[in-house]
């Protein structure tokens, strides 16, 4: 017997779609339907055999339903709860993949609070630049972190099933209080997304722009990177988060406004103890991702 006899993703993209077709291969899921704002992706996401069907309003995608994942931006999440709520049965448990955790258990609150016991926040440390459906795939969290940030009203039921359903993703899950991650997030994940959106958006605006990306290489391509992201997805989150994410961009800012003054010092000895030290901690982080070789 499935995991999960019917699940219902509302936001069929890279994530939803990712989390569909890992369980899907894991043989934990028996249904899976889609709902979202765009029929036409819904259709492809149907075609691509990542969902079985297309829920055309939430009446009908609830029916039944074991499991709701809610893949779709934050800034969507509120106005997503109110409309189901009306139609969410009893045992349903609803589970996000939001990149915050304040602003969606505020929603949850204010929308789904006769259904709260059930509803399960939770944040996939995973993604890609590349977004919608054609983007998704099974292993997207094989071997990557899934944070929950439970509820005090939830059941002990619910916050089970969200943990095995991340688990058959090959994910590894962890808990985390929702404050904790917002902050956590900020410094690891929304900062370094803003910086990479903020040099691209700088260099494209200047008058030899086209001489400057001509000849950017492997650096500006590794650190711009996730400057390929989804623009909504990111702004919601960035919006979202903007407190945290406000003191995360002003520790940085003194840490920029300390390298501007060594360099207009000369000082080479200071900046290189720096980044020596900032080598030494990047290098001691990646080491952990590295596969330890074994012998034949």
């Amino acid at each position: 017997m499935a995991l999960i006899g019917k699940l219902v993703v509302c936001g069929v993209g890279l994530i939803g779609g990712s989390f569909a077709l890992a369980l899907r291969e894991a043989g934990a899921v028996g249904r899976i339907v889609g709902i979202g704002r765009t029929s036409a992706a819904l259709e492809r996401a149907r075609e691509l055999g990542v969902i079985d069907e297309v829920a055309e309003d939430w009446a009908g995608a609830l029916d039944g339903a074991d499991f709701v994942l809610l893949a779709a931006p934050v800034g969507q999440l509120e106005g997503i709860m109110a409309a189901m709520a009306p139609h969410l049965q009893a045992g349903t448990v609803v589970t996000d993949a939001g990149s915050t955790k304040r602003d969606v258990i505020e929603a949850a609150y204010r929308h789904l609070d006769a259904h709260l016991p059930y509803v399960v926040p939770a944040h996939p440390i995973a993604g890609a630049e590349k977004s919608g459906v054609e983007a998704a795939f099974a292993t997207l969290y094989r071997d990557r972190k899934v944070v929950l940030t439970p509820l005090p009203e939830n059941e002990a039921t619910a916050v089970e099933l969200v943990r095995a359903a991340w688990t058959a993703c090959g994910a590894t899950v962890v808990d985390m209080a929702p404050q904790d991650h917002d902050r956590v997030f900020a410094a690891v994940s929304h900062l370094p997304h803003l910086l990479a959106f903020g040099l691209v958006h700088d260099l494209a605006g200047r008058a030899n722009a086209e001489l400057l990306f001509s000849h950017a290489a492997s650096g500006f391509r590794d650190f711009t990177r996730i400057a390929g992201s989804h623009p909504e997805m990111w702004r919601d989150i960035c919006i979202a988060n903007r407190q945290a994410l406000l003191g995360e961009l002003d520790q940085y800012l003194a840490e920029l406004a300390y390298l501007r003054a060594l360099l207009m010092a000369g000082d080479g000895k200071r900046l290189e103890q720096l980044f020596d030290e900032a080598q030494h901690a990047r290098n001691a982080w990646a080491a952990q991702f590295v596969p330890t070789s074994t012998a034949e």
